[in-house]
C-alpha cells in the first residue's frame, strides 16, 4: 500500500500539466451546473416521508393547513368597531386575496363571506355574512355590526378577541404555487401599509417563519463572506507565505464549485436553513489543507525542492487525509436513513462535496504545492532555530500540554477526565427534544414574528392546532358522512372529553358547533335546543339549515367541499414541548374512548402544527442514537482495517463520543433544544473529531519509532507539529464562526455556530489531551507495528537540497516508513 501511494505521488508529479489540465476541465463542467442552483424551502419535504400524522396531513391537506399566514389588527386605543379598524380589515383581507400562490378559498375574516351569523326567520334559518359587501360607516350600522357578531359564537371566539380590541385575518396558500420569498415580501409589505399610530399589525403562521428565513438571506451571505474572510486574515497571519495561503483558498474554491455544481446539474434544490453546512465543510478542508501544508514544510525543510515536496507530502499524507474525510463523507451520508426528502437531498449535496474533498485535498493540493512559490519562511513555520514567535509560542504550549498525558501527571488527569464524562454524560442525557420556546427557536425571542407569536396567543385561541380528522370510508358515500348522526356525536364526544381532561385546549370546533348552533335557531333560538338528537334525520336536518343557500367551501376549515370527510380541531396556547407532548397524550386518550374504527369513518389522529412537529420531533427521537450508533460503527471498521487494530478504532472513538456528550450537555445547558438540524451538527461533529485523533494518532505512531520507543517523547513531538496544525486549525474556526452569534438575525444560525465553535474546540481539546492520555494508559502494540496504512513516516534521511545522502536529519523526521 505504501509503495502504491508514493507510486501515485510520482506519477501525479510527471504528468503535472495533464492532471492539473483535468481538474480545470471538470471545474469548469461544474461551474456550469452552478447556474442551476436554487435556494428553496419545500415544505412537505421537511416532513418525514412515513409518519402517521404526515400521512394525515397529506390525505386531508384543507385541515389545520400550516400554509397559513395569521394576520392580527389590533386597535390600541379602543375596540374594533370604529370605521377606520373595519375599513382596515375590509380592504387588508381584499388584499391579501391579490398575494401570489394564495387560496382564494381559504381566506377568512370578518369581512369574507365565510364569516357569518344566523338568526331565525319564519322561512327558517338565514346565514349571512358579517359584513355583507360593505363596511360598517355610520353608528347604527356599527351598531348592528356588533349585534350580528353576537350572533356568531365561532366569530366571537376565533376572529375578535375577548376585549374586542383585535381581529384576525388568515389565508392558506397553495404549496405547488407557493413562493415563500415572493409570498413573504407581499404580505410583509401589508403588514407595514397598515399598521399606524392607532394600529398594531401582526404577521405569524408558517409561510411566516419561512419567509423570515428567507428574508435573512442576503445576511447570511454576508456573514459568509465575513467568516470567510476572517479566516483567510488568520491564514495570512499565520503562514506569510504564499502557498499556505493560496493552497487552502484555491482547494476549498474548487471543491465548493463541484459541490454546487453537483447539485446544480441535478437540479435538487437546497434548504436555505441548513447552508451552514457548507461552512463547515470549508472549514474542513482549510483543516486538511493545514495539515497537508505543515507537513510539506517539514518535508522541504530537508529536501529543498518543492516539487520533490510536493510528492513526498502526497504520498506521506494520502492515507490519513483519505480515512479522515471518509469519517466526514459517512457522518454526513448517515444523516439521509432519516425519512425527510430535504435531508436526503442535503446529504446528497454535502456527501458528495465532502467526496471532493479528496481528489483536491490530496491530488490539487499537491499539485498547488509543487507549482507555487517555496516558502521562504519555513524553519519560522517549523519552529526550528527559534525562540519567539507565534508559532513557537504554539509549540511551548504544546509541550506543556502534552505533560498531562504521560507520566505521573497522566493519572491526574485521568481522575479529572473520568469525572468530567460522568457529569457530561449526565446533562447530556437531560437535553429536550423539541422547541424549547414560545413561537420558533429559529428567530430571537425579541424578533418581530415570534412577538406576533405571542401577541396573537394572548388575545386569541392561538396559531397552533391539532386535528383529530374523521375520514369517511367510502369517498363516494352519498350519505355525506360528515353529516350523519354517528359522525356528528363522535365530534362531539372528543371536544367534551378534550376540554374536560387534565391539559384542556384553549378551545375547539367541529361542525357540530355549526349545526347544534342552527339547531337552537330552527327551534326558536331556545339555548335548551343546542344539543342534537342522536339520529340522522336530526342532524342531516341541521346541517342542512346551515348550509342551505352556502358554499360548501365556507365550512372547508371543518368539513371537506363533499362533507364527507370532517375535523376536530383543537387550540393551544403554544408549541413548546411540553404543550404537544401533553395535547397529543390527551388526544391519543380521547380517540381510543370514542374508538378508531366506526361503522362509516376511521378516527385519525391527526395533523396541525402540533401533529407536524412532533412528526420531526419522532424522527430525531428514533434516528438520533442510530445514526451515532452506525457512525461509530462504520468508523471503528475503517480504523480499526488502517490501524490493523480494534484497539486503534476504539482509542479513536472515544474522544470523540465523550465530545458528543460534553457538545449535547452544553446545549443542555445553554437552551438549544436537540432537533434534526443540531443533530446534523452532531453527527459531522464526530467526523471532526475523529479528523484531529486521526493525523494525531498517525503522527505518534511514527515518532514512536523515531523516538527510540520513548511514550512521552513521541506524544510530545507529536504536539508540537500535527497537534500544532489541530490548535490553529480549531482557532481559526473559533475566530471566524464566533461572530455568527452576534452578527446573525437568525437565531438558528447563531445557535449553529455556536455549536461549530463548541465543536471544534471540545475535540480540539480531547483530541490533544484525551487522546495521548489513552495511548500513554493503553500503551497499544500496533503503534510498534511498521505497515500501518495510514503511518504518515518516511525517511527524509535519502534527500538533501541536491538529492543527495544527509545523514543529519533530526529523529523526529526520520520516520518507520521506508
Amino acid at each position: 500500500m505504501e509503495s502504491f501511494r508514493f507510486r501515485l505521488a510520482a506519477l501525479v508529479m510527471r504528468h503535472r500539466g495533464l492532471t492539473a489540465m483535468i481538474f480545470v476541465l471538470i471545474t469548469a463542467f461544474f461551474a456550469v451546473g452552478i447556474r442551476n442552483v436554487e435556494l428553496k424551502t419545500i415544505f412537505s419535504d421537511l416532513l418525514p416521508k412515513d409518519d402517521p400524522f404526515v400521512q394525515v396531513f397529506k390525505d386531508h391537506p384543507n385541515f389545520g393547513n400550516p400554509l397559513t399566514f395569521t394576520l392580527m389588527i389590533k386597535h390600541k386605543n379602543g375596540d374594533i368597531y370604529n370605521t377606520e379598524t373595519l375599513s382596515k380589515v375590509w380592504q387588508l383581507t381584499r388584499d391579501i386575496d391579490l398575494a401570489p400562490g394564495v387560496d382564494h378559498d381559504q381566506i377568512l375574516s370578518i369581512a369574507t363571506e365565510k364569516a357569518r351569523y344566523a338568526e331565525a326567520t319564519p322561512y327558517g334559518i338565514d346565514m349571512r355574512p358579517l359584513m355583507e359587501d360593505h363596511v360598517p360607516s355610520t353608528p347604527a350600522e356599527i351598531a348592528e355590526f356588533r349585534q350580528r357578531v353576537d350572533k356568531s359564537p365561532n366569530a366571537r371566539t376565533f376572529l375578535i378577541s375577548g376585549d374586542e380590541t383585535a381581529t384576525l385575518i388568515n389565508a392558506t396558500f397553495i404549496e405547488q404555487r407557493l413562493d415563500y420569498g415572493e409570498a413573504f415580501k407581499y404580505v410583509h409589505g401589508l403588514v407595514a401599509k397598515y399598521k399606524d399610530a392607532d394600529h398594531d399589525v401582526y404577521m405569524a403562521g408558517q409561510p411566516a417563519l419561512t419567509g423570515w428565513v428567507y428574508a435573512y438571506e442576503s445576511q447570511m451571505f454576508w456573514i459568509f463572506a465575513a467568516t470567510l474572510g476572517a479566516l483567510i486574515l488568520a491564514l495570512a497571519l499565520y503562514m506569510r507565505n504564499v502557498v499556505g495561503i493560496v493552497t487552502p483558498i484555491v482547494t476549498s474554491l474548487v471543491a465548493a464549485i463541484w459541490g454546487f455544481g453537483f447539485v446544480g446539474w441535478l437540479k435538487s434544490p437546497i434548504e436555505p436553513l441548513l447552508m451552514i453546512v457548507p461552512l463547515l465543510l470549508v472549514a474542513r478542508s482549510f483543516s486538511h489543507c493545514v495539515q497537508f501544508t505543515e507537513r510539506y514544510y517539514e518535508v522541504y525543510s530537508h529536501v529543498g525542492d518543492r516539487v520533490k515536496a510536493a510528492e513526498i507530502t502526497m504520498g506521506v499524507m494520502m492515507a490519513p487525509s483519505v480515512l479522515g474525510i471518509f469519517t466526514d463523507i459517512v457522518g454526513i451520508f448517515l444523516i439521509a436513513i432519516a425519512p425527510i426528502p430535504a435531508m436526503e437531498r442535503f446529504a446528497l449535496f454535502c456527501g458528495f462535496w465532502a467526496i471532493w474533498l479528496i481528489p483536491t485535498g490530496v491530488v490539487l493540493i499537491s499539485l498547488l504545492l509543487a507549482t507555487l512559490p517555496a516558502p521562504r519562511n519555513v524553519d519560522r513555520l517549523i519552529g526550528k532555530g527559534q525562540t519567539g514567535g507565534l508559532h513557537h509560542g504554539f509549540q511551548s504550549l504544546l509541550r506543556n500540554i502534552a505533560k498531562l498525558s504521560y507520566g505521573r501527571t497522566a493519572r491526574f488527569t485521568t481522575v479529572i477526565v473520568a469525572v468530567l464524562a460522568v457529569v457530561a454524560v449526565y446533562e447530556s442525557l437531560q437535553i429536550r427534544i423539541g422547541n424549547p420556546v414560545e413561537g420558533s427557536n429559529l428567530l430571537w425571542y425579541d424578533s418581530e414574528y415570534n412577538e406576533a407569536v405571542r401577541e396573537i396567543n394572548a388575545h386569541f385561541p392561538g396559531v397552533n392546532t391539532l386535528e383529530i380528522v374523521l375520514e369517511a370510508k367510502n369517498p363516494n358515500d352519498p350519505a355525506r358522512v360528515a353529516r350523519q348522526a354517528d359522525t356528528v356525536m363522535t365530534m362531539m364526544r372528543l371536544q367534551s372529553i378534550m376540554e374536560q381532561g387534565a391539559n384542556p385546549p384553549r378551545a375547539t370546533l367541529s361542525f357540530a358547533d355549526y349545526l347544534m348552533e342552527g339547531n337552537r335557531l330552527f327551534a326558536g333560538g331556545n339555548p335548551k335546543w343546542l344539543p342534537l338528537d342522536p339520529d340522522n334525520a336530526a342532524t342531516n336536518a341541521a346541517a342542512t339549515a346551515v348550509t342551505v343557500g352556502s358554499s360548501s367551501k365556507a365550512f372547508s376549515h371543518v368539513i371537506d367541499f363533499d362533507q364527507e370527510n370532517s375535523t376536530v380541531s383543537l387550540w393551544y396556547k403554544d408549541n413548546k414541548q411540553g404543550t404537544v407532548d401533553a395535547a397529543l397524550k390527551a388526544a391519543s386518550a380521547a380517540v381510543q374512548e370514542v374508538g378508531i374504527d366506526h361503522d362509516k369513518f376511521t378516527v385519525r389522529l391527526g395533523t396541525g402544527t402540533i401533529a407536524l412537529q412532533q412528526a420531526m420531533n419522532e424522527v430525531v427521537e428514533r434516528f438520533h442514537w442510530v445514526i451515532i450508533g452506525l457512525l461509530n460503527l462504520v468508523i471503528l471498521a475503517g480504523c480499526s482495517l488502517a490501524y490493523r487494530s480494534l484497539v486503534a478504532g476504539l482509542i479513536l472513538l472515544i474522544p470523540v463520543n465523550l465530545a458528543n456528550f460534553i457538545l449535547n450537555a452544553a446545549m443542555h445547558l445553554i437552551g438549544i433544544g436537540l432537533d434534526i438540524n443540531s443533530l446534523m451538527v452532531a453527527a459531522i461533529g464526530v467526523g471532526v473529531g475523529i479528523d484531529y485523533g486521526i493525523y494525531l494518532l498517525s503522527r505518534i505512531c511514527e515518532e514512536y519509532h523515531a523516538q527510540d520507543k520513548d511514550w512521552g517523547r513521541a506524544i510530545t513531538a507529536s504536539l508540537t507539529t500535527t497537534g500544532k496544525a489541530i490548535m490553529f486549525t480549531a482557532t481559526i474556526m473559533f475566530i471566524g464562526i464566533l461572530p455568527w452569534y452576534f452578527l446573525s438575525g437568525l437565531k438558528f444560525m447563531a445557535d449553529m455556530g455556536l455549536l461549530l465553535v463548541l465543536t471544534m474546540l471540545i475535540n480540539m481539546v480531547l483530541a490533544l489531551v484525551v487522546l495521548p492520555l489513552l495511548v500513554w494508559l493503553v500503551k497499544p502494540r500496533f503503534v510498534e507495528r511498521k505497515d500501518l496504512l495510514v503511518g504518515e513516516g518516511v525517511d527524509l534521511s535519502q534527500f538533501t537540497a541536491e538529492g543527495q545522502h544527509d545523514n543529519s536529519v533530526p529523529g523526529h523526521l526520520a520516520g518507520a516508513m521506508k
